[in-house]
């Protein structure tokens, strides 16, 4: 299993991005999935309903299971998501992580304005339809969601 973090500025298009190369790397025969940064003020479950009590009473883990989806929460006590990726994605063949600027997978950084991170973090490419200063060696790609599932074709799925 192969992962590529995609990474910005909030509001410079991530969610949108992902969203649209999901679907061309599906075509292509890939098995995706996805991992998503959000703050440590947010809470994924719903505080008052039942998981969110289990989790209260002690739960280590909490399975939420429907006819058509499944959710699990536990509380990670700070283990890298490196190994919950390797755990629950590991059958797959890429994982689509957006944020985790900090981590050590590679990234392609989406840019709408500002500083760009390039330069600062390391990055395998910069997508952009603006002009952005990047180093030098850094390919900048246009926000077209088939030259992005070439590029991580080429440069995160080889072997």
């Amino acid at each position: 299993m192969r992962a590529v973090a995609f990474i910005g500025h909030s509001g410079a298009g991530k969610t949108a991005l992902i969203c649209r190369l999901i679907p061309v790397l599906l075509a292509r025969g890939y098995r995706v999935g996805t991992v998503k940064h959000v703050g440590p003020e947010v809470e994924p479950d719903t505080p008052g309903k039942d998981t969110f009590l289990h989790r209260e009473a002690g739960a280590e883990r909490v399975l939420l299971y429907s006819q058509r989806l499944g959710a699990l929460f536990w509380e990670h006590l700070g283990n890298p998501v490196e190994e919950y990726i390797s755990r629950y994605m590991g059958d797959l063949d890429l994982a689509i992580l957006e944020g985790f600027k900090d981590s050590a997978f590679p990234k392609i950084e989406v840019y709408r304005g500002g500083e760009p991170l390039a330069g600062r973090i390391p990055v395998l490419a910069v997508v952009t339809d603006r002009p952005a200063r990047v180093p030098d060696g850094i390919p900048i790609l246009p926000p077209d969601p088939e030259l992005i599932a070439d590029f991580i074709e080429s440069e995160v799925l080889a072997d």
